[in-house]
């Protein structure tokens, strides 16, 4: 996997006689185009902590990376909900002891206790949000709420459309497309699972995911799986889209903060978790991101434009989203198999 990495500028050396003086080092594995660097400047002046960050594009290339040698080597990573379950039963996550996160207490009460992490003991909440897809208007002026625009298109759209490169959101959205569970076991809903996605990717033009905003502002794709902050962005980029809440359904998902085993800098990942956890500061990602976060307090610092978003406010007829579930390892088998004749 290619990541990219940043360092931020402000080392010990480089501190003014306002900062604090250097006090160690920070290394994160983190989610593309997510966070200010602003913020993690303003986290190294006021601890002398040195960070560097290194990027994936999806949930399951960040858990490849760590299990082909990388773990031990970061102090933090960013995985969205079903992913911290699936590191938590694998061994992958550290203990946050009962006191050492100062400002737990301002993390909203319907995020604090989660089947993915109960009682928070391994993670701290990110930011949250949807996936679905945009359309560009211009393009195609018809129905645009139902996952046919992703699986079964209309004619305008076959052959200008861009999925993201997750299998478990993906795999997710067909399943809601045609009604059957999650995690199925049932052969004949499997086989129809892989022949539809199958299908479909013949009328696909890309599986990008970092790209995925770019492609829509470019024009080179118009219909475009997306999440919703980043959506907005290609929005107020330029692209003459409309985000999708599909009646058949849609995902939903949070990101967090997790603390991994064997970190580097384990002092140092705790005070980055809760330096998050300031309202001021989390509020600063949103506002970068264009997703909302599950810390109180936060709301009266967002800026207007992420408050009144389409892309945050489904409508009132809309669906709830879905979250993507954690399989058991045999059923996971099944549904990597789906993915991998998918990706040939």
């Amino acid at each position: 996997m290619t990541t990219r990495r940043i360092a931020t500028v402000a080392a010990a050396l480089a501190l003014t006689a306002g900062m604090a003086s250097a006090e160690g080092k920070l290394s994160i594995f983190h989610w593309f185009e997510y966070i200010p660097k602003e913020l993690l400047d303003k986290f190294t002046a006021e601890t002398g902590i040195e960070v560097t960050m290194d990027t994936y594009d999806s949930n399951e290339s960040m858990l490849a990376s760590l299990k082909g040698g990388t773990m031990g080597s970061y102090d933090v990573a960013v995985p969205g909900d079903y992913m911290v379950q699936i590191m938590r039963d694998e061994g992958m996550l550290d203990t946050i002891a009962e006191g050492e996160l100062t400002n737990k207490a301002n993390i909203e009460p319907q995020w604090l206790d989660v089947d993915f992490d109960p009682g928070r003991m391994h993670s701290i909440p990110y930011q949250w949000g949807s996936t679905s897809f945009a359309v560009n208007r211009e393009v195609f002026d018809g129905d645009i709420n139902t996952t046919s625009i992703i699986f079964d298109p209309p004619e305008a759209l076959k052959g200008k459309i861009n999925v993201l490169d997750t299998q478990g959101e993906l795999l997710a959205l067909a399943s809601l497309h045609l009604g059957i569970p999650q995690c199925s076991t049932d052969r004949d809903q499997l086989r129809l699972l892989s022949e539809t996605v199958n299908a479909a990717k013949d009328n696909w033009a890309s599986f990008n995911s970092d790209g995925a905003k770019d492609v829509l502002v470019s024009g080179d794709a118009a219909v475009g799986m997306i999440w919703n902050g980043f959506g907005a962005k290609a929005r107020v980029e330029g692209a003459p889209i409309e985000y999708a809440y599909p009646k058949e359904g849609y995902v939903v998902w949070m990101d967090n903060v997790v603390l991994l085993k064997d970190a580097p800098n384990r002092e140092s990942a705790i005070k980055f978790m809760d330096f998050l956890l300031e309202p001021e500061n989390i509020a600063q990602v949103s506002n970068f991101a264009q997703y909302t976060a599950g810390i109180t307090g936060v709301t009266p610092l967002l800026s207007e434009d992420l408050k009144t978003s389409p892309e945050q406010n489904p409508p009132a007829d809309a669906p709830a989203g879905t979250f993507v579930k954690v399989c058991d390892q045999q059923t996971q088998a099944l549904y990597d198999a789906i993915w991998t004749r998918l990706k040939k």
